[in-house]
């Protein structure tokens, strides 16, 4: 008797301490991996569209990204239709990139033929692959930027995009295309070559252009791109609808870049039919480009949900502020401190402080609200200072604000593995906010802004150390800017007015020479 009642209590205990296991065995995977989301007070759960609308494919492993498909739960339902013309397309992509990707004997084939210096275009075969390769240059904005335009090049000319795997591309992205691989094998023919590529190389299209070493007869098996923000008229001639004949017929293209460079692919009468097909509302297109190609890898995307979960989910609404200082100083401003002060007030993003000796006012009728502030910065006194304005003050509203800041770096630190991640984990947190205050020309904002589908308002670049006046305005696009476009016309002498020649590209607010793409043609710069 004394035996069976020890066994039915051992067998108990044991049953037990295995349902404990495995609940805490799933309590921490869902925090390990951000499975779940608090959404305290400002949402509740709801059924969402994991796939946007058809962008996405279901043909991956959730657990190999989480972030692919967890990301709508962090995410309002979005305003922006995803054309059909665009899912059939990237569809048909993702065959094409199974077909000619690394390890397939279309690829084989491609790069045996990059030893011969020149091919007869007549000795191509029809239905060969075609490729541009992506070389990674500095900063992880410009990488992010330059990246989406070259896929959406990839896209319109059906080339395969290979992107190059050195840096830690792999640290931050999940692969975007389903059985197959984005990255540039390592083994690549050229890949002892390609950090040398230059204005001067013999294969650059610029200086073949300028030396007349190419033509319509005579094509080489690779050319290089040089698109960077120090480019050549002569390279400039790469977004020209003659140029693009040509190029159209080169195997393989090693491109460079570090400019957003879509809005010039509008202006070519080849590409615009198309892309107003893939995108009937103009200003999203990196908006579907970046939800369809940028998936943080779950290391990321663990950053991304603890701090969403733990600092921002509860408020009733959030602002982002986005500051970078582009100053050979690496230090706090004032006069920075104050524009971005002046702006919160000035377009009433925040609620005001209440000076010394004014009470607060109560409002009865409504509960206060909590207004959470993401700061992202290298530097920590902007925030900490918003922290204390509102600390030891109240705000006149009764609302409640408190401000939270991710990392504190001090110095950009491109290719350090944990600064790029926590960097990318800001943005996208950026994203995930009602409102958006970003700085002039940076393209950190400008992935924020457009990823997240959000017009800014944007910080104006100061003169002399002064605050300007105004301190901020709204951009009238999510689009990020061309920074540096060519400044003539592929058959013009001089300046050209884009906007002339197609209203939905129009001078950025932040960069006046600038390019960018609108959807609101009746809006004026």
């Amino acid at each position: 008797m004394k035996t069976k009642l020890m066994i039915t209590i051992f067998t108990c205990l044991l049953l037990w301490s295995v349902m404990l296991l495995l609940s805490f065995s799933n309590i921490f995977k869902r925090q390990l991996l951000g499975a779940t989301i608090n959404v305290g007070s400002k949402d509740s759960v709801k059924p969402r569209d994991k796939l946007f609308g058809g962008l996405l494919t279901a043909d991956f492993d959730e657990d190999s990204c989480l972030s692919r498909y967890q990301s709508s739960l962090y995410r309002k339902p979005s305003p922006y239709r995803t054309s059909e013309y665009l899912v059939s397309k990237l569809r048909d992509y993702e065959l094409l990139h199974k077909r000619c990707g690394p390890g397939t004997d279309a690829y084989k084939k491609a790069t045996e033929k990059l030893g011969h210096d020149h091919e007869n275009v007549g000795d191509s075969s029809a239905g060969e692959c075609k490729y541009i390769v992506w070389v990674a240059v500095y900063g992880l904005g410009n990488r992010i930027l330059t990246l989406a335009s070259v896929f959406l090049y990839a896209l319109l000319t059906e080339r395969i995009i290979l992107v190059d795997q050195r840096k830690d591309i792999s640290d931050l992205f999940c692969e975007p295309f389903p059985g197959t691989s984005w990255l540039l094998p390592l083994d690549f023919p050229l890949m002892g070559q390609i950090d040398s590529f230059n204005r001067e190389y013999s294969h650059c299209y610029g200086t073949m252009l300028k030396n007349h070493t190419i033509n319509s007869t005579t094509i080489p098996s690779h050319l290089y791109l040089h698109l960077l923000h120090d480019y050549r008229d002569q390279d400039k001639m790469f977004f020209c609808q003659k140029d693009q004949s040509l190029v159209d017929k080169v195997p393989w293209l090693v491109v460079k870049s570090n400019l957003y460079f879509i809005p010039s692919l509008w202006l070519n009468p080849s590409f615009q039919t198309e892309l107003i097909k893939l995108f009937p509302q103009k200003d999203t297109v990196f908006y579907h480009l970046a939800r369809y190609l940028f998936h943080p890898t779950n290391q990321v995307w663990g950053m991304v949900t603890r701090s969403y979960n733990a600092y921002l989910s509860r408020a009733d609404e959030i602002l982002g502020i986005q500051i970078r200082v582009f100053s050979r100083q690496t230090k706090y401003f004032q006069h920075v401190m104050n524009q971005i002060v002046a702006c919160t007030q000035r377009e009433k993003l925040l609620p005001e402080a209440a000076t010394q000796g004014e009470s607060q006012v109560t409002n009865t009728s409504n509960p206060p609200k909590l207004k959470a502030v993401l700061v992202t910065s290298l530097n920590p006194e902007y925030s900490n200072n918003l922290k204390n304005m509102y600390w030891e003050r109240p705000t006149t509203t009764g609302d409640i604000v408190k401000v939270y800041q991710p990392s504190r770096e001090r110095f950009q630190q491109t290719d350090k593995k944990l600064h790029d991640q926590k960097a990318l984990a800001e943005m996208y947190l950026l994203s995930l906010t009602d409102k958006l205050i970003t700085s002039s020309s940076s393209t950190f904002g400008y992935v924020a802004q457009g990823l997240g589908g959000l017009k800014p308002w944007i910080l104006y670049t100061p003169k002399k150390f002064k605050t300007p006046n105004p301190p901020c305005g709204r951009g009238v696009s999510m689009e990020p800017c061309f920074l540096t476009p060519p400044a003539r016309g592929c058959e013009a002498k001089k300046g050209i007015n884009t906007a002339k020649i197609v209203p939905f590209v129009r001078h950025c607010e932040d960069r006046h020479y600038g390019l960018k793409l609108v959807d609101d043609t009746k809006d004026e710069l």
